[in-house]
């Protein structure tokens, strides 16, 4: 019988310097989820005290003037339509840049620069910006003598507008970084195949090249979507009068001192795990898809 050698005494050293990273890592949120299911004498710190459900059901009746579900329902919105934004421009990006662009350095180099710029100054651009635009639209008004909608005019700041442009200048660089290693490894005889069989340039995207790149979209899908959804920097300037989820999560550390704040930490997390669990579920159907096909 042949004799297992033991492990070198490297080995183990990285075996615990990799074990003190995970738990650096997912401590602190495993610590959250736990004192988040305290009872009602709960507090901030351990040692627990009882177990129960009371935090959530406090989260769910309202932590002072906050209005969670408003700015939950904002924050699903935000990343939704990030998340669709960032897959279109991301792919349609991806198939331009398959072909030699006069500009086109310039033009990669723009994109990805915004992962450089500190987050804060992006934000802070893209209010100012806004900003700018409001006073042009409201000297417009003034001057075409429309004083009913001067007004009623507020400000071009909000959810789907500039807080939204802040957020793509965070996800697209990701997501045309993602479709560029994609279509470097592509297989243009699948396409040339299709042309052969008669398919139009529509037809053999749609049935050729979207099934095959299909996973890499989903990724590019729960990368804009997850990104967007914690997302505060990029978000405080260019927000507008109204709060996302994390916006309101971070004014809530410093005023709420009870485990109600864990629950909602926990409730936000599990947003995410049901987003990528969702998105790993497609993959693996498109995935099934694919081999049924081929079969």
């Amino acid at each position: 019988m042949r004799t297992r050698e033991p492990r070198p005494l490297g080995f183990w050293l990285l075996a615990i310097v990799f074990a003190l990273f995970v738990f650096f890592m997912y401590g602190p949120m495993l610590v959250i989820f736990v004192l988040s299911f305290q009872g009602p004498e709960g507090g901030l710190t351990f040692p627990m005290r009882g177990v129960s459900l009371h935090w959530f059901r406090k989260l769910a009746e309202g932590l002072g003037v906050v209005d969670i579900g408003a700015a939950l329902l904002r924050s699903l919105g935000l990343g939704l339509a990030v998340m669709a934004c960032t897959v279109v421009l991301s792919v349609l990006a991806g198939l331009a840049f398959r072909k030699k662009l006069r500009g086109g350095n310039l033009l990669f180099f723009v994109v990805v620069a915004s992962l450089i710029m500190p987050s804060i100054i992006v934000s802070l651009g893209i209010g100012l910006e806004f900003r700018l635009l409001d006073s042009a639209i409201k000297a417009l008004l003034g001057a075409v003598g429309m004083e009913s909608a001067l007004e009623g005019y507020g400000t071009s700041l909000g959810l789907f507008t500039s807080a939204l442009g802040a957020h793509l200048t965070w996800t697209l660089p990701f997501g045309l970084l993602i479709m560029f290693a994609v279509f470097n490894r592509f297989n243009p005889a699948y396409e040339e195949a299709a042309r052969d069989l008669g398919a139009t340039p529509w037809q053999g995207f749609v049935h050729v090249v979207l099934p095959l790149i299909a996973p890499s979209v989903v990724g590019i899908g729960m990368f804009g979507f997850t990104l967007s959804w914690d997302e505060i920097a990029r978000t405080s300037q260019a927000i507008g009068d109204v709060n996302t989820l994390p916006l309101e999560l971070q004014g809530l550390t410093s005023t709420v001192t009870t485990p109600a704040i864990y629950a909602l930490g926990t409730v936000t997390t599990l947003v995410s795990f049901v987003v990528m669990a969702c998105a790993l579920a497609w993959v693996r159907v498109l995935g099934r898809r694919r081999e049924g096909r081929a079969a």
